[in-house]
């Protein structure tokens, strides 16, 4: 099965809460519940976009500017992916049944759901750093009968008592790669992951496979943007000079760019691991 058919066999109902937030006309994020608009709240899970879980206050304004009855200041801290997003990560997996999986960031659970129809259950862990999203993902994932081991953890960790593991998947982005990662994958696994602006601005999703010198090296194959790890938020500044250096670049295809990580850092380079950029 591939991964945009495994993603239309999981219903995404279940993993949606009752409150999820729309923009309104004036592009507030705005509360929506199921009970006050049904018709509304379904087109939102049926279409193939992201649909938002969770907000808080831009803590770039100044506290008491926000208001969570309006949605004024409020900016989005979780959602349920885009499912064509979802299966471009998990077409970049390659995974076959019986696969050990680690997946960092649970969220509400609907992509460890699809790992799980793929793999089988037994064989996924997922790690939430929040606890409420986690508790939430976990009885979701019972209830549809896909009863994924969800670890309220930093998954920037990762989880040593499952390892070694043959894949691990980010569902958030990150600008550095914990070697964490690399340490837990066997020696010709792979690990996907999301990677933040500061390599290339349109977020590219790099392919890492594991090698026996226990470092890990692959290309960056499409564009997936994430929401951030908890701890690798990007300001606006490191954004626009990676973008300019990127334009000094040539403006190079995010086919071109690739990644290596060792236990003493990660080096992006470009066509080949022998042109690294500074």
């Amino acid at each position: 099965m591939n991964a945009y058919d495994a993603v239309a066999a999981v219903p995404r109902e279940p993993f949606i809460p009752e409150l999820v937030f729309v923009r309104d006309a004036a592009g507030w994020l705005v509360p929506l519940r199921r009970t006050d608009d049904p018709e509304r709240w379904h087109e939102l899970v049926a279409a193939d976009a992201p649909v938002v879980t969770q907000v808080a206050p831009d803590p770039a304004l100044p506290p008491g500017d926000a208001d969570p009855a309006t949605g004024k200041g409020m900016i989005s801290t979780g959602s349920s992916s885009a499912p064509f997003v979802m299966a471009r990560l998990i077409e970049a997996m390659d995974v076959e049944p019986g696969m050990r999986v680690l997946e960092i960031g649970t969220g509400t659970g609907y992509n460890a759901a699809v790992l799980a129809h793929l793999v089988g259950a037994e064989n996924v862990v997922s790690v939430e750093i929040d606890p409420v999203a986690a508790a939430s993902a976990r009885a979701a994932l019972k209830a549809v009968g896909r009863p994924v081991e969800v670890v309220t953890a930093d998954g920037e960790s990762g989880h040593p008592p499952g390892a070694p593991y043959d894949r691990i998947v980010a569902t958030a982005s990150a600008h550095t790669v914990p070697y964490t990662w690399v340490r837990q994958t066997r020696p010709g696994g792979l690990i996907i992951v999301p990677l933040a602006p500061t390599v290339h601005p349109e977020w590219p999703l790099v392919v890492l496979e594991v090698r026996e010198d226990g470092t890990a090296r692959g290309r960056c194959v499409a564009p997936s943007p994430f929401m951030p790890l908890r701890a690798q938020h990007v300001d606006a500044q490191s954004t626009r000079e990676a973008e300019e250096h990127w334009k000094a670049t040539g403006e190079p295809k995010v086919s071109r760019y690739g990644l290596t990580v060792t236990s003493e850092g990660q080096r992006v380079w470009l066509d080949s691991p022998d042109n690294p950029l500074v």
